[in-house]
């Protein structure tokens, strides 16, 4: 069995994408992370130290978000799962990068990139 850590919804301002002007003015990006871990330990003591702080991880979040310039969502993406699988409870990730003001010529409402990885698969 696997329980799951959700955070939806971290925003930061970052620089990244393909054209000058996003790297020059930059834009909001939005994350979403899914952890896959077991949480029986911290039930059983309920102590945070037996669990994901989710406060500092999304910290961590948004400094990648805030951080280097990449081109791709992909990239940001995987630097992300990176970020979460660097805490050695988490056995797998889902990593949703939205970037909802992207350079797109037609009305539209959002576009993300998922990736998915595991301890094993990094």
């Amino acid at each position: 069995m696997t329980d799951r850590i959700t955070l939806t919804g971290i925003r930061a301002t970052g620089y990244h994408g393909v054209y000058d002007h996003e790297r020059r003015d930059g834009q909001i990006f939005v994350v979403d992370v899914v952890l896959e871990l077991s949480l029986r330990d911290a039930a059983a003591s309920d102590d945070v130290a037996d669990t994901i702080h989710y406060g500092e991880l999304a910290e961590q979040v948004a400094a990648v978000l805030a951080g280097e310039p990449v081109n791709l969502l992909e990239t940001l993406a995987e630097r992300i799962a990176g970020v979460a699988l660097s805490h050695a409870r988490v056995d797998a990730v889902e990593v949703t990068v939205h970037k909802p003001q992207a350079p797109i010529t037609v009305a539209f409402g959002d576009v993300s990139v998922t990736v998915r990885r595991e301890r094993d698969s990094r």
